[in-house]
């Protein structure tokens, strides 16, 4: 446990340098990925005590916020868990009245099966691997129609519940319940893992244990549990965070693919798994177990973080196939949002540890 506790405390130099790295990123307002980078942001300003992160946070929300529309359909991804923190730390009333006009184009999209539509034209693409397409899914490539995809159990429901609490609107908390529920009858397996997409047109769901995808279902949850209280998504929650679990390497890490350990590693998932589990324990939703389920992955992490504060082992941009194939041979390497922000989010949610007690000055 020493090195533990010593690794977080000597860190903060090279995490100032990972939340750098954030803000020099050419964020395209709104991408898929964004809500985790805000997110570690603001992370990183209460975890070295540094506002200028929390300022970038702030200043690109309020310049979004004053040309946000038109929206469009990508606007699904705006980060609005990150808009509603900001708006408790600022007052800043541009920023709510943002949310709410956000909320409102976000709650006329399309369902399907109960859930907002992702794409109305899913981007499916030929799979990394190489693998030979049956004419099924060559049809569908030309064509593949509307899809739920998993990643929205980190935007919407979150976002609806924050902005609810925030406002006084039982609509909106409402509809963060109903939005959860959808997606995870669609995307939830009976093991616990999630499955990527599911489209329209062939009514199946596809890749099955995408690592990642079980990172942003995992923090999504458990920032929409902060906000409501349910049994079913509690249960869903507890599920899904024991299936992760029971793949999580002898390194504290997982496959691209969390069942398969011939898939290789990717270093996000780690973070996002430090992060929930950690959460997770904090709010008495996971057995105190978690707790070193938590620092084992933190501690994969934090050795593969480069003395320029990048996450090594980061994969690009999933998108989308058909084929299981594709997701092993996702390409790594890349400095982005979804590795350097669960990187800083679960940075500071293992420092709270330290700081009960009393190990942890911030003094970097």
């Amino acid at each position: 446990m020493g090195n533990w506790w010593t690794s977080v405390r000597t860190s903060g130099e090279r995490l100032h340098r990972s939340a750098g790295l954030l803000v020099r990123y050419p964020f395209e307002f709104w991408h898929y990925g964004d809500s985790i980078g805000f997110e570690g942001l603001l992370a990183a300003s209460e975890l070295l005590g540094e506002p200028q992160y929390e300022g970038f946070v702030h200043g690109a929300l309020r310049a979004w916020a004053a040309r946000r529309e038109p929206f469009r359909e990508l606007d699904n991804t705006t980060p609005g868990h990150a808009i509603c923190l900001t708006y408790e730390r600022t007052g800043d009333e541009a920023i709510l009245e943002g949310a709410r006009a956000l909320a409102s184009f976000l709650a006329s999209r399309r369902r399907v099966e109960g859930a907002f539509v992702s794409f109305e034209r899913v981007p499916l693409r030929r799979p990394y691997s190489g693998e030979p397409l049956s004419s099924e899914e060559e049809a569908l490539l030309d064509a593949p129609g509307a899809g739920v995809f998993v990643d929205c159990l980190h935007f919407d429901p979150p976002f609806f519940a924050h902005l609810g609490r925030l406002t006084g609107d039982d609509r909106l908390l409402e509809l963060a319940v109903e939005q959860a529920l959808a997606h995870l009858r669609l995307l939830q397996d009976e093991s616990g893992l999630v499955w990527h997409f599911w489209l329209e047109r062939t009514r199946k769901r596809y890749g099955y244990g995408w690592a990642r995808g079980q990172g942003w279902v995992l923090l999504g949850l458990l920032d929409l549990l902060q906000h409501v209280e349910h049994d079913e998504i509690r249960s869903a929650f507890l599920s899904l965070a024991e299936a992760l679990a029971s793949f999580q390497q002898p390194d504290g890490g997982w496959p691209s693919v969390a069942h398969d350990p011939a898939s290789g590693h990717e270093s996000s998932t780690a973070a996002f798994a430090a992060a929930g589990f950690a959460a997770g324990v904090e709010r008495g939703l996971l057995p105190d177990a978690f707790r070193e389920r938590a620092r084992a992955a933190w501690e994969h992490v934090r050795v593969r973080v480069r003395d320029d504060g990048a996450l090594a082992g980061v994969s690009a941009a999933v998108w989308a196939s058909t084929r299981a194939s594709h997701y092993p041979r996702v390409p790594t390497g890349f400095v982005v949002p979804w590795g350097q922000g669960a990187l800083l989010l679960a940075a500071n949610r293992l420092s709270e540890d330290v700081q009960r007690e009393g190990r942890w000055r911030r003094s970097v």
